[in-house]
C-alpha cells in the first residue's frame, strides 16, 4: 500500500511544486541537483509524505524560479491535538 500524505496542505504544496517542475519541464533529479536536495525527497514532497522547512521551501522555489508565497498561498495547518491555543506544541 502507497503511503498516504501527510496533510491537505502537504498533499497541495507537493501539487504546486510538482506542477511548477512540469511547466519547467524540469525532472525530479534536476530539481533536486538545483535545490541541493536528494531526487527521493523530492517525490516524497510531491506526494505531500513530507513536512518541508522553510529552508528547504525557499531552496525549492529558488530552484522553480518562483516566489515562495506561491507555494503556500492558502495553505492552512492541519489540526493537532497537541498543540496549545498559543502555538507553542505542548510537551
Amino acid at each position: 500500500m502507497a503511503k498516504q500524505p501527510i496533510s491537505d496542505a502537504a498533499q497541495t504544496f507537493g501539487a504546486r511544486v510538482r506542477t511548477r517542475r512540469n511547466e519547467l519541464g524540469k525532472s525530479q533529479e534536476r530539481l533536486a541537483d538545483d535545490s541541493g536536495m536528494h531526487w527521493t525527497f523530492i517525490g516524497q514532497v510531491e506526494r505531500g509524505q513530507r513536512n518541508v522547512s522553510l529552508h528547504n521551501i525557499l531552496k525549492i522555489a529558488e530552484a522553480l524560479g518562483i516566489d515562495p508565497g506561491e507555494l503556500v498561498r492558502g495553505l492552512k495547518a492541519p489540526e493537532d491535538a497537541h498543540s496549545s491555543s498559543d502555538g507553542a506544541s505542548a510537551s
